[in-house]
């Protein structure tokens, strides 16, 4: 993949779409550095990059993100997502094997439950720090960990029609993927405290309205850029956007998931929603894009009380249980996942934020809770004995 931060050439974004290659996919995801004896957040990713640096694969595939407790890897491209999944398995299992040869752990989780925000240090690169210049506490307060997946679609105005529609059923991804619960020692109440920290703070986040094609779409960002709002266009921090340098939509509304295979299965399912979408798109299925004031109804159900909870279906004007919600998406999408042979229905039982509830409520510690999350995230993400 080409350089992470991208220029504004709206005109080489679009040329990069018309070339794409439709349903190629890549996923990412972050993990917290911990120490395994305190659980407390390591300042270690300068020193667990450095190792990857000197490893052929992760060289490539480690990036840092924002804060130095956190680091990502990638799948890199996949032309098919078993591709992309045997890639990130074996980064998987490289990283997590530098991390004991350092004696931190890893942790994949929406929030660290008790870190102190103003502990936070922002990695010494010039992006980081002109956000944290930009951005202020918005920024240092960002101590969140999510999982990013990337498809290729073809076409710059067929990409920004599948973003419009991917709009309404961001709410419920986020409610399958929610595993964010607790935060500053407590819990919040709410399902995926991470949304509320960065969807809701961050400018140019969340949900943006429909776009309808790509000159609406370049017009507002040439106007950002003019007016000297953006300078790149990772600034674009929507829930779901075209990224201008891989030529992909990019979905970006889940939290890291604690259990490698529902990570994997997770971003199968976002895969299947692009890819449906297209489809739709093609085939003359597409209704027009929903208003902004709906989806941030369930958007907020999503974030308060995820699959616990209940969505709104709009056209019926009734409430309707976020477990049946899920069930029209894997039906709307069950073309897909068959044509491109998907795994994507969500692990039956509770998602991350419900073991997490049921674990406190058991335990009455979310000390304990968090140690849990750690060795759940060691055994599932990297299965394999690992060496140094």
């Amino acid at each position: 993949m080409a350089p992470r931060h991208q220029s504004l050439d709206l005109d080489l974004a679009r040329e990069r779409f018309e070339d794409s290659t439709d349903f190629t996919v890549a996923i990412e995801e972050e993990f917290a550095i911990v120490d395994p004896a305190t659980l407390e957040l390591v300042h270690g990713f300068e020193q667990l990059y450095e190792l990857c640096l000197a490893d052929d694969l992760l060289a490539e595939a480690a990036k840092g993100e924002l804060i130095d407790t956190e680091i990502e890897i990638r799948s890199g491209r996949g032309e098919t997502y078993a591709q992309a999944v045997a890639q990130q398995q074996e980064h998987r299992r490289r990283l997590f094997a530098l991390a004991e040869r350092q004696g931190v752990g890893l942790v994949a989780a929406g929030t660290h439950p008790w870190a102190d925000y103003l502990d936070q240090q922002i990695i010494n690169t010039a992006h980081y720090q002109r956000l944290q210049s930009d951005l202020g506490y918005v920024a240092q307060r960002n101590n969140t960990w999510s999982l990013h997946a990337h498809v290729g679609v073809r076409g710059a105005d067929r990409a920004i029609v599948v973003c419009d529609r991917l709009r309404e059923v961001l709410p419920l991804l986020l409610a399958v993927s929610a595993n964010s619960p607790f935060l500053d020692g407590h819990d919040t109440g709410l399902h995926s405290v991470r949304s509320q920290i960065f969807t809701r703070s961050f400018p140019r986040c969340g949900i943006h309205e429909p776009f309808g094609d790509w000159r609406s779409y370049a017009d507002f960002v040439s106007l950002l850029q003019r007016t000297t709002s953006v300078i790149e266009s990772t600034q674009l921090w929507w829930s779901v956007r075209p990224h201008h340098n891989f030529g992909t939509v990019e979905v970006r509304i889940c939290d890291a998931q604690s259990r490698g295979e529902e990570s994997l299965r997770l971003g199968a399912l976002l895969l299947a929603c692009v890819a449906q979408a297209a489809r739709d798109h093609d085939d003359g299925l597409l209704a027009a894009a929903r208003p902004g004031r709906e989806i941030e109804e369930n958007l907020w159900r999503a974030i308060r009380h995820g699959m616990d909870g209940r969505m709104i279906d709009f056209d019926a004007g009734v409430e309707i249980e976020a477990a049946e919600a899920l069930d029209r998406l894997l039906a709307w999408t069950a073309p897909m996942r068959a044509e491109l042979s998907l795994d994507a229905e969500p692990t039956p039982g509770p998602n991350g934020a419900q073991r997490a509830r049921s674990a406190l409520a058991e335990s009455g510690s979310i000390e304990q809770v968090y140690r849990m999350t750690l060795e759940e995230t060691r055994r599932t993400y990297a299965p394999e004995p690992v060496a140094g």
